[in-house]
């Protein structure tokens, strides 16, 4: 999921009374909540698509999720210690508890994975233990309604607190809501998935992905084999995997390997100019096609007309 709806998430807990167990616990919640996704920082050494076979893999595992809020609670319980050695701790502060700033950092943390395995992006839950993929196909990405949500509750409980009144309530309220609501897209989606797979299609791969904003609905792309179909009315372009040598591809170009490791819906599509492209069709929109391709050798599929496609799109 996005950044803002970890923060949310991370805020509402402390919201909802946890923020009271030690000093600096919102700062162990918040950025908890969101401490695996500094994996980010691949962007700097990785070049084009590397980052798609790195990312959502080793600081979202189970050691990672110890020892991020590890790290965390060290570092704030140091940042509060440098505070007070300065004169400059604020009066305010409840007292700081190591403890506790590593149970809620880590409460902070656990929220992350959580929430990243219910898009069809992706997250390889047990790295390094093992690399597989785990797929929630529940939420988009990002999900206004969540926002609205959780954001609204924040800020009134916030407002609450600020008055004087129950504050922590309309956190636990909001929290509660969020977890119905995620509960009933979890449903929309298998019953998608299951009227799918319930009809004699011989699909080999089944895929119900919620659309931004309209959230009660789904795109179902189904399909195998680099040949997939979105909806009932529109197939993408592309030739049989097993008519390229991938294997090939793989050993000779890093981006390539980093793709298919990461690729659930691989297809291939050849373009009027000769080339040869690889895509998801999980993300075939052409906003966002750009970001989720890479280039295969011209010679990597025997017997490909390359001059029957249309024209490179994204």
């Amino acid at each position: 999921m996005d950044n803002l709806t970890h923060s949310l998430v991370g805020a509402l807990i402390g919201q909802a009374g946890l923020k009271k167990k030690t000093g600096l616990a919102m700062p162990a919640l918040i950025i908890g909540a969101n401490l695996p996704d500094v994996d980010a920082a691949c962007f700097f050494w990785l070049e084009g698509v590397e980052h798609l076979g790195f990312r959502r893999g080793i600081t979202h595992g189970p050691p990672a999720l110890v020892l991020l809020p590890l790290i965390l609670a060290g570092l704030l319980y140091g940042f509060d210690r440098w505070q007070a050695s300065r004169g400059k701790r604020p009066e305010d502060r409840l007292p700081v508890s190591f403890k506790w700033l590593f149970l809620l950092s880590f409460i902070g943390c656990l929220t992350h994975p959580a929430l990243d395995w219910l898009n069809v992006y992706g997250i390889r839950l047990l790295e390094p233990f093992s690399s597989r993929w785990f797929y929630g196909d529940t939420l988009f990405i990002i999900d206004i309604w969540l926002w609205l949500l959780m954001g609204f509750a924040t800020w009134f409980s916030l407002r609450r607190e600020k008055r004087g009144g129950e504050w922590k309530r309309p956190a636990r309220i909001a929290l509660s809501l969020a977890g119905i609501y995620i509960a009933l897209q979890g449903f929309i989606t298998g019953n998608a998935e299951r009227g799918v797979t319930g009809s004699p299609t011989g699909t080999e791969i089944v895929i119900a992905s919620p659309p931004p904003l309209w959230s009660w609905k789904r795109d179902m792309i189904t399909g195998g084999n680099g040949l997939y179909t979105l909806g009932e009315d529109t197939t993408f372009p592309g030739v049989p995997l097993d008519r390229c040598d991938l294997e090939r591809a793989r050993a000779t170009d890093s981006q390539i390997d980093a793709f298919l490791f990461w690729a659930r819906t691989p297809y291939i599509v050849p373009e009027a100019d000769g080339t040869l492209w690889l895509r998801d069709a999980r993300f075939s929109d052409p906003r966002a096609t750009g970001r989720f391709e890479v280039q295969l050798p011209s010679d990597i599929c025997d017997g490909v007309k390359t001059e029957l496609s249309g024209g490179k799109s994204g």
